[in-house]
């Protein structure tokens, strides 16, 4: 099947529940999705709020506490809302993406050098006794490895174990400090870590995400080298998109009409739909792809109109504030927006 880039717009927005809201339990959305974004506390009550009929936020953040969702670092190397069982395979199958940014990253310098071994071994010994915040954590560590300081330090155990981000870290509206804390994930979970089934994950992706490319799923994860394993799995459709690049997908994956209605939805910062795939296309129009973008990050939260990047938004106060819109509204998009503004801010307000 050849898919222009509408038909890909909108059958990605439809795989997403972002065509229309279903009503679903969190944690089983959070599963589909392969987890959410969560680098941003928000963001993930946003990313569910746009997908789901009805969102209670407490409950969200019950399960952060109940460990029913964890908050782990995993996919690109960046913190995801994940179910349990995600939790213990995705950042061992994403150990080379943090190894890439303990190369780099310039808060760890050289105490990249230290022995791994004896290190993951003082990490144990410190969180013995239970979880710590990351500046105990550190300060413990230096004192074992006097060479490097407490934040070069907690940062290697940030990035080289396997760590979960405790409550109230990502909670909705949590009293006191929300200091980032870490636990080992086997510990905080129950579970040991798995090396993950690649397969299985790839189609949970293209289930959520395709039909796609293998950049595009590097994209989405940082793991490199896909294309061989994707070409290997026989069980795949293959399709090509207008220019004719090969694109994968699972049978009998749901196919959106080019024509199908794409409401207007406010969705929080490093959404799943804006990062999954390689050029970011799916979703915004090659003119406005620096739009959102700025020196450090994401500039602002985004809004999207008849399925494309339309503007900016910000919350001020518990409002919503739109801050830059790239063209003009119909007066039926302009009621859309409104509509969306009002669910948001009720989210807010909860």
């Amino acid at each position: 099947m050849r898919f222009s880039r509408l038909r890909l717009n909108r059958t990605l927005l439809l795989r997403q529940h972002l065509l229309e809201r279903v009503a679903m339990d969190p944690t089983d959305m959070i599963g589909h999705l392969v987890g959410l974004q969560a680098q941003e506390p928000l963001s993930p009550y946003l990313s569910l709020a746009a997908r789901l009929t009805d969102l209670d936020p407490v409950a969200v953040s019950a399960a952060i506490e109940d460990r029913s969702l964890v908050r782990v670092l995993s996919l690109r190397d960046t913190v995801h809302l994940h179910l349990p069982a995600d939790a213990v395979t995705l950042p061992v199958w994403a150990a080379p993406v943090r190894e890439r940014e303990m190369k780099v990253s310039q808060t760890i310098g050289t105490a990249r050098e230290v022995d791994r071994s004896a290190f993951s071994t003082a990490v144990h010994d410190v969180l013995a006794d239970g979880p710590l915040p990351q500046r105990r954590l550190g300060a413990a560590l230096a004192e074992r490895f006097p060479a490097y300081t407490a934040t070069q330090l907690g940062q290697v155990a940030r990035i080289a174990e396997v760590l979960v981000q405790l409550p109230p870290r990502g909670c909705w509206k949590p009293t006191g400090s929300t200091a980032v804390a870490y636990d080992h994930a086997e510990r905080w979970t129950g579970l040991s870590l798995t090396e993950p089934d690649v397969p299985a994950i790839v189609r949970r992706y293209l289930a959520a995400f395709g039909p796609s490319t293998a950049a595009d799923m590097t994209a989405w994860s940082g793991i490199t080298r896909l294309g061989p394993v994707v070409k290997a799995m026989a069980d795949l459709e293959v399709h090509e998109d207008e220019d004719g690049k090969v694109l994968y997908d699972v049978p009998g994956a749901p196919v959106a009409d080019e024509d199908a209605p794409a409401p207007v939805r406010l969705l929080g910062n490093y959404d799943n739909v804006w990062l999954s795939h390689a050029g970011r296309d799916r979703v915004t129009a090659p003119e406005h792809r620096r739009l959102w973008m700025g020196a450090n990050g994401a500039q602002a939260l985004s809004i999207y109109v008849d399925g494309w990047l339309a503007g900016l938004w910000r919350v001020e106060d518990g409002r919503v504030t739109v801050v830059e819109m790239v063209r003009d509204l119909t007066r039926t998009e302009r009621a859309g927006l409104d509509e969306e503004i009002a669910r948001v801010e009720t989210l807010l307000a909860h």
